[in-house]
């Protein structure tokens, strides 16, 4: 059963004490056209609907991802018959390459509006690819429903609450939607806890004390980056003749960084 709470941010004092000192991150300071970083990012390529019946093959194209030469990374959804799929977007990834445990995970990123369309920031712990989902973990540090711009959700899934089962909790603005500017969204993970911020400020806790019965709490391990955006798929509506493709999801920074004592 999914646990979920809307709720309007306020301040909280982060677990722990000490300043945050960054020890990984990405600028997007590349030229416009030029891919992710390949020392940085790789790519997941396909478009079977990722267990989730989405409708976008994600490519390794700079059609789809690419910097803008203004420090900007674009993750474009376009609507294009493409390997037997009717969109292409793209979703990249730090496995192999980067992962972390404890700390502070934290992307500025500006998500497209629009019926249909998926933005995410989020991690798999990096035992993934040896046993598989959702034993290895899942943190989503950012999901917005395109259909409803005004709410982000921060949720974590593991063995005993994963897919719709996943423990969440959502924040709603007053006034506005999340679409309409840059905001900074992030968690701090200690052992046994996990807090979500945007723009700095707790909207919501979750603790290993929260898991259902029998459930296992799996987030004190290393974890990789992800960033796409979906089309379609079982946690939106299905995109119609108002969603505006191309649509972009722009990132400016993402950073990992870990609490100096």
């Amino acid at each position: 059963m999914i646990l979920l709470l809307i709720v309007i941010a306020c301040s909280s004092t982060p677990q722990g004490e000490g300043q945050w000192v960054v020890i990984w991150a990405d600028e997007f300071r590349g030229a416009s056209g030029e891919p992710p970083d390949p020392s940085r990012w790789t790519y997941d390529v396909g478009g079977d609907g990722w267990g989730n019946g989405q409708l976008e093959y994600n490519t390794d194209r700079v059609e789809n991802a690419a910097q803008n030469g203004d420090g900007v990374l674009e993750i474009v959804a376009r609507k294009e018959d493409y390997e037997g799929n009717a969109y292409t977007s793209a979703r990249i990834k730090t496995d192999g390459l980067f992962e972390h445990g404890y700390g502070r995970f934290e992307a500025r990123i500006r998500v497209p509006e629009g019926k249909g369309l998926w933005p995410a920031f989020w991690m798999l712990g990096a035992e993934f690819n040896d046993i598989g989902w959702p034993w290895c973990g899942e943190v989503d540090i950012l999901e917005m429903k395109g259909e409803a711009p005004e709410t982000i959700y921060g949720t974590i899934h593991g063995p005993g609450y994963s897919g719709s089962g996943g423990i969440s909790g959502g924040l709603t603005l007053d006034d506005g939607a999340f679409s309409d500017g840059y905001h900074n969204y992030a968690v701090e993970i200690d052992e046994g806890h996990i807090a979500w911020l945007v723009d700095d400020v707790v909207y919501q806790r979750i603790t290993a004390a929260d898991l259902p019965a029998d459930a296992t709490w799996v987030n004190d391990d290393p974890f990789f980056l992800i960033l796409n955006l979906a089309v379609g798929g079982n946690y939106v509506a299905a995109p119609d003749e108002t969603t505006e493709l191309p649509a972009t999801m722009k990132v400016d920074w993402v950073r990992v960084s870990e609490r100096a004592w």
